[in-house]
């Protein structure tokens, strides 16, 4: 057996639709698919019909995907998981750390790293980490 690919999938508790919002605002990602669970499932309560049961977005050419979740149980923020983004424009690099910490957390501002590179990590208002590392020329 092979492994294919290993795609980030965050669960963001009935948060999805304003995720996928900023996440296209700020990272400029591009949704490829969004399912709600009334969508696959005609007996679905009311009350679960419109939360994203499944959502693919592509942050440059890398897939992440989204869930609202069961909606049954509270879920932790964040947790020890963090969305490595590694960028070829500082330019672009520092224009998405600041749009995603505008309403986020700057863990560690962005930085000249002693690899050499921009680096930083910011936490967003889901509380999903991003790490942005930049290598210089």
């Amino acid at each position: 057996m092979t492994i294919r690919a290993a795609t980030p999938y965050l669960i963001l508790n009935g948060q999805a639709v304003r995720a996928i919002a900023l996440y296209e605002r700020s990272l400029d990602a591009h949704t490829q698919s969004v399912q709600r669970f009334g969508d696959v499932n005609d007996s679905c309560p009311t009350a679960l019909r419109e939360l994203v049961m499944h959502a693919e977005l592509r942050v440059g050419s890398a897939p992440i995907f989204l869930s609202d979740g069961p909606g049954n149980a509270p879920l932790t923020k964040g947790g020890a998981v963090s969305i490595a983004l590694d960028f070829d424009d500082v330019d672009e690099a520092r224009r998405m750390f600041d749009a995603l910490a505008t309403s986020g957390n700057a863990i560690q501002p962005l930085m000249d790293a002693p690899w050499g590179a921009l680096f930083g990590v910011v936490e967003d208002e889901f509380g999903i980490s991003w790490m942005f590392n930049c290598a210089k020329s």
